[in-house]
């Protein structure tokens, strides 16, 4: 299985993020680069370049842009999916985190856990929502597919 070697988020157009936003980024893009399967899957009518590959994560004309290059940075697949499907799952999941970060600030351990839960609750389904997305575009596993999802909500946040 191939990998993601390098990943780029097109953030320019965004408002400044606040803290707790560029906090989840980091990790997310640290996590991803640790550990992560992406590949391409082989077509009938093209040549598919083997991995691993740099990936460009943006938002263009209302959708979610996925740019995939090889390392050597020859263009091997773009496609583009509809932001729709995500709009509710990224608006609870940022509701949640900020109830998470107020949390952690002033609440027990007991009410941080809590909410913690109903956070990774909400980031799985929007996991589930992005594997299914690039199902037939792109072969990704479940924990790099909670960490792309955190990256598109980094890229959603703001617009």
């Amino acid at each position: 299985m191939s990998r993601i070697s390098h990943i780029a988020l097109d953030d320019a157009n965004l408002p400044p993020p606040t803290p707790e936003i560029e906090q989840e980024r980091k990790v997310a893009m640290f996590d991803l680069m640790e550990e992560n399967t992406f590949d391409l899957p082989k077509r009938d009518d093209r040549q598919v370049p083997d991995g691993p590959y740099r990936v460009g994560l943006s938002i263009r004309e209302k959708r979610l842009v996925f740019a995939v290059a090889t390392e050597s940075d020859d263009p091997a697949a773009e496609f583009h999916l509809s932001l729709s499907p995500f709009r509710q799952v990224v608006k609870d999941y940022w509701a949640i985190c900020e109830s998470y970060f107020d949390a952690v600030k002033n609440m027990p351990p007991s009410q941080i856990e809590t909410i913690d839960m109903a956070r990774r609750g909400i980031h799985n389904e929007g996991a589930r929502i992005l594997e299914e997305r690039l199902q037939g575009k792109a072969v990704i596993d479940t924990d790099t597919a909670r960490r792309l999802f955190t990256l598109v909500c980094v890229l959603h946040f703001g617009t």
